[in-house]
């Protein structure tokens, strides 16, 4: 059986440093960094008491007050996103077979915030009284559930939950169901709304997040030597999927083709990274052969990079075992440095910015760089502090997840 190829036609974004693709581009591009102390509680007691939030978002400029009241925020973003990818595709100016359109989508942990109410709600009268929204809105699930209620779409519709690996994997699903011939267009993404007390106060509890609180801006520092931890964010992206054929017989714009994407596990520790990056090794190894390129194809890579002191380095390890001298050839970078880690949404975001460097020939920085760190090879390019000019033929971009859950996605200019 040939495969099908797969293409994106379309994409829509709502970060921490732009709430549309376009904003979000151009300020990844300016080295804008989104964090800023939390606005979403009351967070003076907490060790870290900042993050990534989306700003100015209003639920009503996009919902009626009924439909709002429905959703987590996690959702609401979702929608949003999602609506921007659809009307960039131009794929409802067509006639579409809405049977084989489906929606697949990705989130660490669903509606996380709607959790959090009701169950404090109710353990403060002790009455067992809930919300008959409260499951509904809080499943992980139910983001492409609502995407695909809006435009009637009837294809394969699910959400992928493997922390934040979530969308990258959403991403992955979406490839192989199109090569297979079991739909012509999927919307894909994921969405993360986890800026609440309990999620702040889970992430701290295990030492995962920055406490840098005298300086939220220059928090989030990939491959520095004095990184503390992740900064959080929250946020949602898009893209759409398209076969081939189908993309051209509508006249649609290509901006890429989805050429390989690989997956694996670390089987070593319950939040660490294996210590010599070999989940990280083996996903790469992985997604160039599905790809069918080599590692000497490779332009540009989005790294994972988290701002955390295990991970950074088997990353930069890994891309140095698998690369081998070509790793000094190519643009590395971690836009987490900008936008926080979107845990389940970090992986279709940070796709977004892939291909944003093979449409526009430009490579967005890595910013907060401030010390080396000699556990990381210095000959590596991670493009601190400015964008880099540069044409990119292969962009590669990684998302791993607590658990050992390893996915990277591989673009390619068509």
């Amino acid at each position: 059986m040939e495969l099908k190829r797969v293409v994106v036609t379309g994409f829509g974004a709502i970060t921490p440093i732009g709430n549309n693709a376009k904003e979000y581009w151009e300020n990844l591009l300016k080295g804008t960094s989104g964090a800023a102390p939390i606005t979403l509680f009351d967070a003076a007691n907490f060790k870290t008491k900042f993050a990534c939030e989306v700003k100015n978002f209003d639920p009503l400029a996009h919902f009626d007050k009924k439909e709002a009241k429905k959703m987590d925020r996690n959702t609401q973003l979702g929608i949003v996103a999602a609506k921007e990818a659809v009307e960039h595709s131009g794929i409802l100016n067509h006639d579409l077979d809405k049977k084989r359109v489906g929606v697949i989508w990705g989130s660490g942990i669903g509606g996380l915030e709607t959790f959090e109410i009701e169950v404090l709600g109710w353990a403060q009268t002790d009455i067992p009284r809930f919300n008959p929204f409260f499951i509904p809105k809080m499943i992980a699930d139910i983001t492409p559930g609502h995407i695909s209620m809006e435009y009637g779409f009837h294809g394969p519709n699910y959400t992928t939950v493997s922390a934040c690996a979530s969308s990258a994997n959403a991403i992955i699903d979406s490839k192989m169901l199109i090569q297979l011939g079991k739909a012509d267009v999927i919307v894909c993404g994921g969405s993360e709304a986890a800026v609440t007390a309990s999620g702040i106060g889970g992430f701290n509890a295990m030492m995962a997040l920055s406490t840098r609180n005298d300086d939220p801006k220059t928090a989030s520092r990939p491959f520095d030597k004095d990184r503390d931890g992740f900064v959080l964010g929250e946020g949602a992206g898009c893209i759409i999927l398209e076969e081939y054929e189908h993309a051209v017989k509508r006249g649609a714009t290509i901006f890429a083709e989805l050429k390989g994407g690989g997956m694996s596990a670390d089987a070593h520790h319950m939040t660490a990274p294996h210590p010599e990056g070999l989940g990280a090794f083996l996903v790469m190894q992985n997604c160039l052969e599905d790809a069918e390129l080599s590692t000497n194809d490779i332009d540009h890579i989005n790294m994972h990079g988290t701002s955390t002191p295990l991970g950074d380095i088997a990353e930069s390890n890994a891309i140095s075992k698998l690369l081998g001298d070509h790793a000094y050839d190519i643009q590395l970078n971690s836009t987490k440095s900008m936008t926080g880690h979107l845990l389940g949404a970090a992986g279709v975001i940070e796709a977004i910015a892939s291909i944003g460097t093979i449409v526009n020939g430009i490579v967005p920085p890595t910013i907060n760089h401030f010390t080396d760190d000699e556990n990381i090879d210095p000959r590596l390019n991670f493009t601190f502090h400015k964008a880099v000019e540069k044409e990119v033929n292969v962009a590669m971009s990684n998302t791993f997840g607590f658990g050992g859950h390893n996915a990277c996605v591989l673009f390619k200019k068509i």
